[in-house]
């Protein structure tokens, strides 16, 4: 059966700065490229492989992708990028520190905005200069596509129909799928194959640069996971 390999992008420059990225178009850390051209010599040395990969629209996963694949010899791959795989949406907090909207919210209110389900963050008005459908990208999306605050609830929502419609199709086929995203996005597919309940999820931290290996079954299903 085949294997659905998942990464979490390499750290990116608001990774290391401790800022709430979302959709803003942050790349790669020098550490971020270094943990890209990691997992690319794991999954080589390991024996894996992938015939198509799947990314969202946001340079550090983009990035990310192409570094594991120049690593791996598999440039000619067919890629398909999405934004329904973009990291989960903050809101009015992107930009923001971490450490400053702890000062500002209180540090429990932070955590449930990060690691909660359905606890959704400030939302960004529609004038801002941070919004989306300022951004060329998104352009062909319909205007109640585009979010101004998501939870985890809201991304899974928002990826769940590309992973049923694009990613499942290409595992059916007998395909190895490879799928560069983000923690939140990962978190969500996560979630949906292991049928993580609301409050457990909460738990479940997704690593930069390490590559999670789904072994599934005749249905599709997780028979096995890990990390390289």
């Amino acid at each position: 059966m085949p294997n659905l390999i998942l990464l979490r992008h390499g750290q990116s420059l608001w990774n290391q700065e401790g800022r709430f990225t979302g959709w803003m178009d942050i790349d790669l850390s020098a550490k971020g490229r270094e943990e890209a051209r990691n997992a690319g010599v794991l999954m080589r040395s390991a024996g894996f492989t992938f015939e198509i990969a799947f990314t969202s629209v946001l340079k550090r996963a983009v990035r990310t992708l192409w570094i594991v694949q120049e690593e791996m010899d598999l440039m000619w791959v067919p890629v398909i990028p999405s934004w329904r795989l973009n990291e989960r949406f903050y809101g009015d907090l992107q930009g923001k520190s971490k450490k400053e909207t702890e000062e500002m919210f209180g540090a429990e209110q932070v955590h449930r905005w990060r690691r909660g389900f359905r606890d959704m963050p400030p939302a960004l008005k529609r004038d801002d200069c941070r919004h989306p459908g300022l951004d060329p990208r998104y352009r062909d999306l319909a205007d109640d596509q585009i979010p101004v605050a998501e939870s985890l609830e809201d991304t899974l929502n928002r990826m769940l129909p590309f992973w049923q419609s694009n990613i499942l199709p290409e595992l059916v086929r007998g395909k190895d799928v490879f799928v560069a995203a983000h923690g939140n996005t990962l978190r969500a597919l996560v979630k949906h194959l292991e049928s993580i309940s609301d409050e457990e999820i909460e738990k479940l931290e997704i690593p930069t640069g390490v590559p999670l290996v789904y072994d599934l079954d005749g249905n599709l299903r997780p028979k096995s996971h890990f990390y390289l």
